[in-house]
């Protein structure tokens, strides 16, 4: 993901005519931050790297997960200052995490995990230096356990210095569904640009998580836009009359509990990149679709809702195939808005309503995806490529 992340950049900043040597300077983190962090006897490596501040604070999530390394976090740190500038926020990119499976500790065991990590990053944190969210396997109770910490270990108020945070402690309204929210505000622009949005469209969805979820559930307003296909880790759920994601009992839902999947063709996990369908929605992880897959893509359109769920060979063999790609830096800007939308409330103190979130999220993602659009149009270039060019305008200046 490192290596894609970086090439993209290198190639827009080429086509800007940027001098080599500010390009990889760009490239370095401003920090790195590497530790470790001992519980119950056990010692998790600890990683938050802090990219670039040129706009703003630092900005990005922190994920406990037994696969976090620095160049993970690395290329998620990059993606987040082109993603902040992509969509137009005050913001750097920042990234953080935990090399450990959340699952296997108590919850005594994870709150004290949380605490060491914010304790050690107390000096490089805060609400005007780096603003953590929550990422895979963290929550808002994570948040409120560092956020807490924080305050003890500085001696001082922030309400700001995390996002992502339960709603009785400053959370807000709308930052759950947010990134899957963007997902289809992203996908309905992009129709709309194509005069495609009132045509019959199918669409598979891998992933269904809290972003393929409600991403499903949002579609609901399109009845055009019918999803046929759906996968988690474990299985592909293939239904051609379409899958309702309300018509369930549960209050959170696994593909299992969905009614409308009681009847489906049930495949391997894997099979979903395959999906006869006319959109791909990648809601999953990184690295989804690679050499070795990516001839099996049958759609025409895909839309990255996972941090680099393509890798760069893959995309290149798609955008040859003249495969739309919506990418990530704006498709799944979301919940990186509702975030700074949340950071805005703190410092002001001040609640706003869901409407008014969702609102607001809209004024900022819609004219992005639109000058994205354009530009990719004007320059005859991929979104993704005119996403980067565009942000790394407004990084390194025209």
């Amino acid at each position: 993901m490192l290596q894609t992340a970086q090439a993209t950049i290198r190639e827009a900043a080429t086509k800007l005519g940027y001098n080599p040597k500010v390009v990889e300077a760009f490239l370095e983190a401003e920090a790195e931050h590497v530790f470790e962090i001992e519980v119950s006897g056990t010692t998790y490596p600890a990683y938050r790297v802090q990219h670039n501040s040129r706009l703003g604070p630092y900005k990005g999530g922190i994920r406990f997960h037994p696969n976090v390394n620095l160049d993970e976090v690395r290329a998620l740190a990059t993606l987040m200052s082109l993603k902040t500038a992509a969509v137009g926020l005050p913001l750097g990119g920042g990234k953080g995490g935990i090399a450990v499976d959340p699952h296997s500790l108590s919850d005594a065991e994870v709150e004290e995990l949380s605490r060491r990590f914010a304790r050690h990053l107390a000096p490089h944190i805060g609400s005007k230096k780096d603003i953590p969210a929550p990422d895979v396997n963290t929550n808002g109770q994570i948040m409120n356990w560092m956020a807490d910490e924080l305050e003890k270990t500085t001696g001082k108020k922030d309400p700001g210095s995390f996002t992502g945070k339960p709603l009785g402690k400053g959370g807000s309204l709308g930052r759950e569904a947010a990134t899957g929210r963007g997902g289809v505000i992203t996908l309905v622009e992009y129709l709309k640009e194509e005069n495609m949005l009132d045509k019959e469209l199918t669409i598979a969805l891998q992933g269904f998580g809290n972003v393929g979820y409600f991403f499903a559930e949002l579609l609901r307003p399109y009845p055009n836009l019918k999803l046929v296909a759906v996968a988690n880790s474990k299985h592909t759920w293939l239904r051609k009359d379409g899958i309702d994601v309300s018509k369930t009992a549960a209050t959170n839902p696994r593909p299992e509990d969905l009614d409308d999947l009681k009847d489906a063709k049930v495949l391997p996990s894997g099979a979903i990149i395959g999906a006869k369908a006319d959109i791909l929605v990648l809601a999953a992880l990184e690295n989804a679709v690679y050499e070795a897959n990516v001839g099996a893509v049958k759609t025409a359109v895909i839309i990255e809702l996972a941090n680099g769920p393509i890798t760069k060979k893959a995309e290149q063999v798609l955008l040859k195939k003249k495969v739309v790609i919506l990418p990530d830096v704006i498709a799944n800007a979301g919940g990186v808005i509702v975030s700074y939308l949340e950071w805005q409330q703190n410092l002001k103190n001040e609640h706003w309503d869901e409407d008014e979130v969702n609102i607001k999220l809209a004024d900022i993602l819609v004219p992005a995806a639109q000058a994205t659009m354009a530009y990719a149009k004007e320059q005859g270039v991929s979104f993704k490529q005119a996403a980067f060019e565009l942000a790394l305008k407004r990084i390194l200046g025209s």
